[in-house]
């Protein structure tokens, strides 16, 4: 594996921000969400749009909150994958202060590919399960 991903750029806008003065864990989610469609994307490549009847099921995320994200805060979030299976992938994500590294929160989700007629699971092709491997921890394949 390279360096991980740059799969996110933004800043906690007051508006983010809740009662308590800092960035409300439905922005966490939403910047977190964003940055999935950029590592899915570079998995899935151009082939790989739903308009040809495939896309992404999440069937699992985890975030952990690290450090207080309060309003003015320039974000970062890098992306890479921990596990690659037959038809999903896991990935983690670590947003964290663009300019001085302090990691806020790590998200950790796991997708499916999906057959979005069937409705079910489908296999990886070996096209994206290459691209997968370039952004794979090492000895991380399952």
């Amino acid at each position: 594996m390279t360096e991980p991903l740059v799969t996110f750029v933004g800043v906690a806008h007051p508006w983010m921000c809740d009662t308590m003065g800092h960035m409300n864990v439905r922005h966490y989610a939403a910047m977190f969400d964003d940055a999935s469609f950029q590592i899915l994307g570079h998995i899935a490549g151009l082939a790989g749009h739903e308009a040809n009847g495939v896309g992404w099921a999440d069937v699992r995320t985890e975030i952990d909150y690290k450090h207080e994200t309060r309003a003015g805060t320039l974000i970062t979030i890098r992306s890479h994958l921990t596990k690659l299976g037959r038809t999903s992938v896991t990935f983690e994500q670590v947003m964290s202060g663009t300019l001085d590294g302090i990691v806020h929160a790590v998200s950790r989700t796991t997708s499916v590919r999906f057959d979005l007629a069937a409705r079910a699971a489908v296999p990886l092709d070996a096209a994206m399960r290459e691209r997968a491997g370039k952004l794979l921890t090492s000895g991380s394949e399952g």
